[in-house]
């Protein structure tokens, strides 16, 4: 299963906007359900949000409201918009599909002034 992020992570002030958008494909791969993982330095890896084949999303308290998962089904591919970020959505964000359980390699996203 290979992962392509088209739009990575970086450097953006608190109350500011990024997107990341993720890509799946390999021999077989369907979508079921996909979504977003992030990790902060000295902590576990913590879902953020997910989405499923039929539309169903499910996100992580402290980003609801400011983040949204979206999906283009028919080329495997999601999207995290992600709005007023604040300091402590520091952390690697890492693209995974469920079913198989697999993730990507992850892009750095940075809240800082």
């Amino acid at each position: 299963l290979r992962f392509s992020c088209r739009s990575g992570g970086g450097l953006v002030q608190p109350g500011g906007s990024l997107t990341l958008s993720c890509a799946a494909s390999g021999s077989g791969f369907r979508f079921h359900m996909m979504g977003w993982d992030r990790q902060a330095p000295g902590k576990q890896r913590e879902m953020v949000a997910f989405i499923t084949n039929m539309g169903d999303k499910n996100y992580q308290d402290s980003v609801k409201g400011r983040f949204r998962i979206s999906t283009d089904g028919p080329k495997n591919t999601i999207y995290l918009q992600m709005n007023s970020l604040k300091p402590e959505d520091t952390a690697v964000y890492f693209c995974r599909t469920y079913m198989p359980n697999v993730w990507g390699k992850g892009t750095q996203v940075t809240v800082s002034s």
